[in-house]
């Protein structure tokens, strides 16, 4: 039996379904978990890609990503929600890249 390997970052369905709902940018749906860096760069990513949130929620959810940023050192340089996921990737910060 083979098993296919899972790629750098990706969570397990088991991983996903044990993270607390608190752990999501946007909790009520648990998407864009912020359990690591490079989760935490695919939410800012992706953040303007997220549909079906009210925007309360999106005010919410930005400011859990950006704690969670300065958290894992991911360098957020969006000033505001609006902004968000579309000026390109977030990028690793000076410490983030030092403990790779």
């Amino acid at each position: 039996m083979t098993t296919a390997k899972k790629a750098s970052g990706e969570l397990s369905t088991k991983k996903r379904n044990s993270l607390s709902d608190s752990t999501y940018a946007f909790p009520k749906e648990r998407k864009e978990p912020l359990n690591d860096a490079s989760h935490v760069r695919n939410a800012i990513a992706r953040f303007d890609q997220v549909k079906g949130v009210s925007a309360p929620e999106k005010k919410a959810a930005f400011t859990k990503i950006k704690s969670a940023a300065k958290k894992f050192g991911v360098d957020m340089s969006s000033p505001s929600a609006s902004e968000l996921g579309k000026k390109g990737p977030a990028k690793k910060s000076a410490s983030e890249s030092a403990r790779a």
